[in-house]
């Protein structure tokens, strides 16, 4: 007979374990509290066009890339359209101080060649840095076999990625561009530890992409290799508790009042929305206080841009802004005043040869604190307080794109704002923190989180437990999956 497995979740974390489990002969079963699974994949409809959730930007497709590993393996690769970005500037960084605007190429050469354009007394320093990025991150997967001794030691763990910067050149304005997309991992200065950063930074190097049309079609090939596999999701019956006994889950109740049981269970929700499932006296104290008192990353605020037909050309790479060098590593420093002191930008494509854009997402950090006043409104109604407040943070965001492209406004046909508390909301994670909580290189122990628990048949997968994204979530996956399959067998298989 068949292990079986239940799934709380059904975000990218959620489902990749159930694709993987489902094929390597678990009866899977997952448990979806929203009408639509997939989480960050997930697509929705507005003023007449389909917006993505979370996922905008993605990698790992070109050959030998992990995720098409993966996703070869899972049987799925082929069902997904992908979009390259530009191989010689996937990413644009625009300094308004200096009115200059980096360019990020693809390939490690490529890489050096164009950034040293700006700073060609530098290019030594820069492809030294690249070669300790690209020696630290190089083999995410192959680091599962030994997840602590590989990605937790040394300087990949133990020195914060700035100050791994720091280590290769002295100009302060190059190591402010070479930390240009930190908010791609939730960097946060002194903190966020070398590996994140270099796993993530030399994941994109290699392959910037995006999916054409939306990051659902990820989420509906998974659900189709776990039902191919005789699994099934279930979505609008979210689990309402977890009833444990001795260290050991019996049963799951769900809001519909349904009872399901499992040989093994995995939570891919955030810790803290999993701790409110269960009565936390059946579950150590101290393995409790020290997981719901991490702390969080970081929050955005969004803006979703329709343009006028014709209007706006297609990008094809993810734009990044900020008025200074010192915004990059700042961005979740502001007060009411000068915020946003960064964004990032990204117009979606719809077909493979766009021209025009139909759409752009636009994000910038914000802090739960700044919309705490309202944390106990629900959607809807949350007052006209609040509406004016994201009409003046949708402005202010609007601003921005005015200085990056003159007359944007006029190119607008609607617009609608996400704050902190839609993130929330929407994916039940603490205070609306987009990566999850924070990694401290200071504290590597007390900020780690095990996808093994203190409850013998419950296991942790998702971006709190390894680092996040279209990268760390599938990987932390095969690694929750490989604690029931064994790991070396699985990486075999996806190798």
């Amino acid at each position: 007979m068949k292990k079986t497995v239940l799934i709380i979740g059904s975000g990218i974390g959620g489902l990749v374990c159930g694709a993987i489990l489902a094929k390597e002969g678990y009866s899977v079963r997952i448990l979806e509290k929203h009408t639509v699974a997939g989480g960050g994949l997930h697509t929705f409809k507005r003023n007449g066009l389909e917006w993505e959730t979370g996922f905008h930007v993605i990698a790992g497709f070109q050959r030998n890339g992990e995720l098409r590993k993966l996703f070869e393996y899972l049987g799925v690769l082929d069902k997904l359209r992908i979009k390259s970005a530009n191989k010689d500037g996937f990413d644009h960084l625009q300094i308004e101080s200096e009115g200059i605007t980096y360019k990020m190429a693809t390939g490690r050469e490529n890489f050096v060649e164009t950034l040293s354009a700006y700073f060609p007394e530098e290019k030594d320093n820069i492809q030294r840095y690249l070669d300790k990025i690209y020696q630290i991150g190089s083999n995410p997967l192959g680091s599962l076999n030994n997840p602590l001794a590989n990605m937790f030691t040394n300087d990949a763990a133990l020195i914060s990625t700035n100050k791994l910067i720091e280590q290769y050149t002295n100009n302060t304005k190059l190591q402010a561009i070479l930390a240009w997309n930190n908010t791609l991992y939730g960097g946060e200065k002194d903190k966020t530890p070398a590996y994140i950063g270099a796993f993530i930074t030399r994941f994109y190097i290699e392959g910037s992409s995006r999916f054409i049309g939306g990051s659902q079609q990820l989420a509906d090939a998974l659900i189709e290799v776990i039902v191919q596999n005789g699994g099934e999701v279930i979505v609008g019956n979210g689990v309402q508790f977890i009833d444990i006994q001795d260290k050991h889950i019996q049963k799951v109740v769900t809001v519909k009042g349904q009872e399901f049981t499992a040989d093994w269970y995995i939570s891919a929700i955030h810790p803290s929305a999993m701790f409110k499932l269960i009565d936390v006296s059946k579950i150590q104290k101290s393995y409790y206080n020290r997981i719901d008192n991490i702390p969080c990353s970081y929050s955005l605020f969004s803006t979703f841009v329709k343009f006028k037909p014709q209007s706006f050309p297609y990008l094809n790479y993810t734009g990044y802004y900020g008025f200074d060098y010192d915004d990059i590593w700042n961005c979740a420093e502001y007060t009411d005043e000068i915020w946003p002191r960064g964004c990032m930008y990204i117009t979606p494509p719809i077909t493979e040869n766009d021209i025009f854009a139909q759409k752009m997402i636009i994000n910038a950090i914000m802090n739960f604190d700044t919309v705490k006043k309202w944390e106990n409104t629900t959607v809807g109604k949350r007052g006209e307080e609040y509406q004016t407040f994201k009409n003046i943070c949708e402005n202010k965001l609007l601003d921005k794109m005015e200085k990056v492209f003159p007359d944007f406004r006029a190119k607008i046909d609607s617009t609608f704002s996400a704050t902190p508390l839609t993130i929330r909301d929407f994916y039940s994670t603490k205070e609306g923190a987009i990566y999850g909580t924070k990694k401290d290189c200071n504290d590597m122990v007390a900020s780690s989180i095990s996808v093994r628990t203190k409850i013998d048949n419950l296991l942790l997968t998702g971006q709190c437990n390894n680092f996040h994204g279209i990268l760390g979530v599938p990987i932390t996956s095969v690694l929750t999956c490989g604690q029931l399959v064994g790991i070396e067998g699985l990486l075999g298989k996806i190798a």
